[in-house]
């Protein structure tokens, strides 16, 4: 009777644990809960943004690697198209289960550092109403996930560190692998945990037979993309040369610095990750995290990359600086205290309410709707593409019968041809023929068009490439939207055949974009 006793005091022991650690996160989980809530409520009210258009594109054509991105995002996209068909708020709730996780791993880290409700819940609330993560559910891009996946590298990191668990090298190298099938910038990510390693005390996993089993995991799970980038002569590398050497031409690198403290987190958690960096340096245990942040953000700063290359090191230094802000605030008065949290909360708030009006679309019509697209290019190029689809349409039921048997829709860009393959079947459209990035690689129709439909390119090239071009029609939006596609292809020509055989010409024409 005794050990049966002692045996269920040890259980309700247990359950009130778990029971305590569950009630501690229930706000960390309220304030996921919201935020997807928020996104799923909003996230169809435009339409597809052009990145996504590609997705889906490539999601009908499955492969283990693609030009502009490993294979991963297309892959859950077409989990997405079989689940939801063309439903924009079902393909987009990966992205928004994605940042909800987020959200809810940033309040664990916190927790896992040592903090408390307060330090919990500020991490949660401060992540939540960032830039970055805010974007990443409104839309689905290899960034929603590859963000994820590095924000469970850090909580796992922060577990080996806290639990000295080698085997917690596993976890991080699942992470890492799925990190790598997502976006090959994780690279620098990776190469700031090996100079962390080396700068800390975690130099000694080097030896540890769990750090290596972590590191082959990791391979086994990229490897089917590397053997297609092996067989490819390393295009993925080519592609993203020339979309770094384009942004830098453009600007787009421009205020690296500037926009880690005003777009990578809530600039009212400025302090507070800074406060966290700050705390990771001093403290010998969890140096190595500090590392895994400063490595990538010095390379991109010096590479000129874009500044939310580093976003998803953010969560991680809002965790521990949360967690030194609250043992902080529990030496001053309580009134001091109490006063320091009301402005930071309504810092947090009043920035994160920007934040969500600039880039998320509340309304369709109106001053919100006016203020989301002044400030979001991404929500400006969500508008147009049916009402593309269906002038496209129009000029081909334009041409005389025996030119219709025969045509073919040339595009200029990966959103075009997106827009085509997904929409255009409502319009009984041809599948488009592209030239831009993986469809390069799939060819031209056989047997080929002699009558072609072209848009997203200007009449002059359409003249130097093909015979008796005439403008046949234009695309345009209703609401008067400036995208790049009424900005720079709002004009549809009818062309007859290339100048040259097909096969010489579609050599001559590979595109990156």
């Amino acid at each position: 009777m005794a050990e049966l006793s002692v045996s269920a005091g040890t259980s309700n022991h247990t359950l009130s644990n778990v029971s305590t650690r569950t009630t501690s996160l229930l706000p960390v989980l309220c304030i996921a809960a919201a935020a997807a809530l928020v996104h799923i409520l909003t996230n169809g009210r435009y339409g597809f943004h052009r990145d996504e258009l590609q997705f889906l594109s490539d999601a009908r054509h499955l492969d283990w690697g693609y030009v502009s991105y490993p294979p991963l995002t297309p892959f859950i996209e077409r989990i997405g198209l079989s689940l939801f068909g063309l439903s924009m708020i079902g393909l987009r709730m990966f992205s928004v289960i994605a940042q909800a996780a987020v959200i809810v791993v940033s309040g664990l880290m916190a927790r896992d550092l040592g903090g408390g409700r307060l330090a919990q819940f500020a991490t949660a609330l401060a992540v939540a109403l960032s830039p970055l993560p805010i974007f990443e559910a409104t839309e689905f891009q290899y960034t929603s996930y590859a963000f994820l996946w590095w924000v469970l590298v850090a909580w796992f990191t922060i577990r080996l560190l806290k639990t000295d668990n080698p085997q917690y090298w596993l976890a991080i190298g699942a992470a890492l692998g799925l990190a790598l099938m997502t976006k090959y910038s994780v690279v620098f990510f990776i190469a700031g945990i090996l100079v962390g390693m080396a700068f800390s005390p975690g130099r000694k996993y080097f030896a540890s037979k769990w750090f290596w089993a972590g590191v082959t995991l990791a391979l086994l799970i990229f490897l089917p993309n590397l053997i297609w980038l092996i067989r490819h002569d390393f295009i993925s590398y080519t592609f993203l040369q020339h979309i770094h050497a384009r942004d830098v031409d453009e600007g787009r690198a421009e205020g690296f610095l500037r926009d880690q403290f005003l777009a990578c987190a809530n600039l009212f958690a400025a302090p507070v990750w800074l406060i966290g960096l700050y705390s990771f340096l001093r403290d010998r245990r969890y140096r190595m995290i500090a590392w895994m942040y400063l490595v990538p953000l010095v390379v991109f700063w010096v590479d000129k990359g874009r500044f939310y290359y580093v976003a998803e090191a953010y969560p991680v230094l809002i965790a521990m600086g949360a967690v030194t802000c609250e043992c902080w605030l529990t030496r001053i008065p309580t009134w001091a205290q109490r006063s320091f949290e009301a402005v930071f909360f309504a810092g947090l708030l009043f920035a994160g309410g920007y934040f969500f009006a600039g880039w998320v679309p509340f309304a369709t019509s109106g001053p919100l709707r006016d203020f989301a697209l002044k400030h979001s290019e991404d929500l400006r190029e969500e508008i147009g593409w049916d009402e593309m689809v269906k002038a496209i349409a129009d000029v081909r039921d334009s041409l005389p019968a025996d030119q219709q048997e025969n045509v073919g829709i040339l595009v200029g860009n990966y959103g075009e041809q997106g827009a085509i393959e997904m929409l255009g079947s409502a319009y009984h459209l041809p599948p488009p023929i592209s030239m831009t990035n993986s469809a390069w690689l799939r060819g031209y129709p056989s047997p080929q068009p002699t009558t072609l439909i072209v848009i997203g390119s200007s009449l002059e090239w359409a003249n130097h490439n093909f015979t008796a071009c005439r403008v046949a029609g234009h695309v345009g939006n209703p609401s008067g939207v400036r995208n790049e596609e009424s900005k720079y292809h709002s004009d549809i020509y009818v062309c007859g055949r290339p100048r040259q055989p097909w096969p010489v010409f579609w050599k001559d024409h590979e595109r990156f974009g």
